[in-house]
């Protein structure tokens, strides 16, 4: 059944339509090059940009299970939206517009009501941290509304933060701006007293460049990933919104079901070992954007204690109005809170754990003669 929460019903259905007539044509185009022998051909819809680094990551998947199945497996990938958009992405595998997808849960608002819960601000302390716990909390409550789809795994990106055009050290200074958010990320902007402008990473650039928004929350990685730290100035690390979107590595149930055992038990070896590759690749990624930033001239700051302080105390209604209304839809809102929290506040115990132990490490080196 088409999902109608990316718009209506029509419209959704008449844009996967126009989407499963290039799909066919672009297929068709590639069917044409050498098959290889490949028993099952499939074509992956990423929206990342063919030059972000997770959308490589997407390309070596494939290449993987290729290789691993001994050819019998092709998937073509699309990347940047040529196939199915950001928001239609998964609607878009139901319908076998694609046969497997990437995307972000928050894209389509409302769809995703239990796994919304991974993009709360919660103080993630990096990429891989947010991209296990997302995947532990997808194995413990394996929620139905994923059950029209095979998941293959979801990963995250590291604690998001504020870039703006114009400087924000406080938050009487984010009063009346506008700034681009979407899903809990809109929820934030709002709660924290400024306007909430819902939209993809691909239209934020040009947002930002025409002064559409005045700032966007981010991860620091999209600044060079998607080029947004070349139309903002100055980014604002606030340690109380540590917040990640989740995305989705899925795949049609249809052609899913129709792999043999053998093929579905390589597919979910390779998307096991993918889990650690993609969070490794957030850390990373979270670390050359810090230094883009730095080479543009750009202005990065902390938001200071007490102002966080304020932040976090503006916040905390959005967790609690998050469990009160799952758990009055059914939904385990109070379990899945209680894991998570638990669940960052030990990934953030284990980072500082290990910085300790590096900073112990360089000291003693420096004692050396």
């Amino acid at each position: 059944m088409m999902r109608t929460t990316i718009g209506s019903a029509q419209s959704v259905r008449h844009g996967c339509r126009l989407l499963l007539l290039t799909a066919l044509c672009l297929l068709t185009l590639s069917c044409r090059r050498e098959n290889g022998g490949a028993e099952y051909r499939l074509a992956y819809s990423v929206f990342f940009p063919a030059s972000h680094v997770q959308s490589q990551l997407a390309c070596e998947w494939a290449e993987e299970v290729y290789q691993r199945t001994g050819g019998r497996v092709r998937i073509d990938v699309f990347p940047g939206g040529t196939l199915s958009g950001a928001a239609e992405n998964f609607d878009c595998v139901i319908n076998r517009v694609s046969d497997v997808g990437m995307s972000c849960f928050s894209y389509t608002r409302g769809l995703f009501p239990l796994m919304e819960a991974l993009d709360l601000p919660l103080g993630y302390p990096d990429g891989m941290a947010a991209t296990r716990i997302a995947n532990d909390f997808l194995a413990r409550f394996q929620p139905e509304e994923l059950s029209d789809v095979h998941v293959l795994y979801v990963h995250a990106h590291g604690p998001g933060l504020l870039a703006t055009i114009q400087p924000v050290a406080s938050l009487d200074d984010l009063k009346g701006r506008s700034i681009r958010g979407t899903g809990i990320t809109a929820q934030m902007v709002k709660a924290i007293g400024a306007n909430a402008v819902g939209m993809s990473q691909p239209d934020t650039y040009e947002a930002l460049r025409r002064g559409v928004v005045d700032g966007t929350f981010c991860p620091m990685e999209t600044l060079k990933g998607w080029r947004q730290g070349e139309v903002i100035n100055h980014v604002t690390k606030v340690p109380a919104a540590g917040y990640t979107t989740a995305m989705f590595a899925v795949m049609n149930k249809q052609v899913w079901e129709r792999f043999p055992d053998d093929i579905k038990a390589t597919i979910s070896e390779v998307s096991r070992e993918w889990v650690e590759r993609h969070g490794k690749a957030w850390d990373e990624i979270d670390r050359e954007g810090l230094e883009f930033v730095k080479g543009l001239g750009k202005t990065i700051t902390e938001m200071k204690p007490e102002e966080d302080a304020l932040v976090a105390a503006a916040l905390l209604p959005m967790l609690e109005s998050w469990v009160k209304k799952s758990d009055a839809a059914g939904l385990p809102g109070t379990e899945a809170m209680a894991f998570l929290k638990a669940a960052v506040a030990e990934a953030r115990q284990n980072q500082a754990a290990a910085a300790a132990t590096q900073t112990t490490g360089e000291a003693k080196q420096g004692e050396q003669p």
